[in-house]
């Protein structure tokens, strides 16, 4: 059967969202955060695209704009297709879609998280992509983890909840500073602070009361960002520290805190995605208890100029 595809509306957030975690469990979405990055961000310019066939959703595609990096052209496509629908035609109609939006916003670069499945990697590979770099997943059972001890602070370093900040921008500029040289295929080096703000502070997700920011003398040194569903999934969004003042244990510090936080209001799963060189931080998240679960590849794609 030929799939329908369509841009996606209000009615389809909840079975795409039941979509999305059934291929993705450790991914921390609903129906709010896909409502929000329609209209939350406008630099991403995000669009949704699904694929229907006669037993209902069979795909869906998400597209955008990777407008923090300084280099233009840059761009993001993600497929989920459910089991049932593979090698029905679904995924190619979709992606030949997407493919087609994005070059209409300007794209030259597609970059698409791909599940590490031979499958998955075998139909991103017939259709041009080539890999970029390995994520790997890692997990967490809260509601039975036995955290290590709380990590002092160093002297004159204040743990406490983003949400006490007065004013976000102090995290803005530290998570800019951490971001600088975080292993990954695209670079976070061109966001204003209203974009970052719109982007990141107020996305319905990000629980200001479990997040953790480290401060010394009102400057952020420290952070860890909690993305939750608000129900019993928590998501680390990003773990950083200022590059002057690492290897005093303040990523251990503000996570060991926030994730006890998070224990504590109930929720029950951790998760975090690594980029597989990113040995600092996974001897850190190994240090909780977090355990490989997933993996997943950027793929990336030239797209033939229009």
């Amino acid at each position: 059967m030929v799939p329908t595809l369509r841009a996606a509306g209000p009615s389809d957030l909840v079975p795409v969202v039941d979509l999305l975690r059934a291929a993705r469990p450790h991914l921390v979405v609903t129906p709010e955060l896909l409502a929000w990055q329609a209209t939350g961000k406008p630099a991403e310019r995000f669009g949704m695209l699904v694929a229907e066939t006669g037993d209902g959703i069979a795909g869906v595609t998400r597209t955008g704009l990777l407008y923090e990096s300084a280099e233009p052209g840059l761009g993001f496509v993600n497929l989920v297709v459910r089991p049932e629908g593979r090698g029905r035609g679904v995924g190619s109609a979709l992606l030949a879609a997407a493919e087609e939006r994005l070059a209409g916003l300007g794209v030259r670069r597609a970059y698409a998280r791909v599940v590490d499945d031979p499958a998955a990697l075998a139909f991103a590979e017939r259709r041009g992509y080539r890999p970029g770099r390995r994520s790997v997943i890692l997990g967490l059972d809260l509601s039975a983890a036995a955290l290590p001890a709380a990590p002092a602070a160093p002297v004159g370093v204040r743990l406490g909840a983003a949400a006490d900040l007065v004013d976000p921008r102090p995290l803005y500029e530290a998570d800019l500073a951490a971001a600088a040289d975080e292993p990954g295929d695209v670079g976070i080096d061109e966001i204003s602070f209203d974009e970052w703000r719109a982007a990141y502070w107020d996305r319905p997700d990000l629980d200001r009361a479990l997040s953790t920011v480290a401060t010394a003398d009102g400057v952020v040194v420290a952070f860890s960002l909690a993305l939750t569903d608000r129900r019993d999934r928590y998501l680390s969004g990003m773990t950083g520290t200022r590059s002057g003042w690492r290897g005093r244990g303040l990523a251990r510090a503000v996570k060991h805190a926030s994730l006890r936080a998070a224990r504590s209001a109930g929720l029950r799963w951790a998760s975090t995605i690594n980029d597989a060189g990113n040995d600092a931080m996974r001897t850190v998240n190994a240090w909780f208890g977090y355990r490989p679960v997933a993996a997943e590849w950027r793929y990336l794609r030239e797209l033939p100029r229009r």
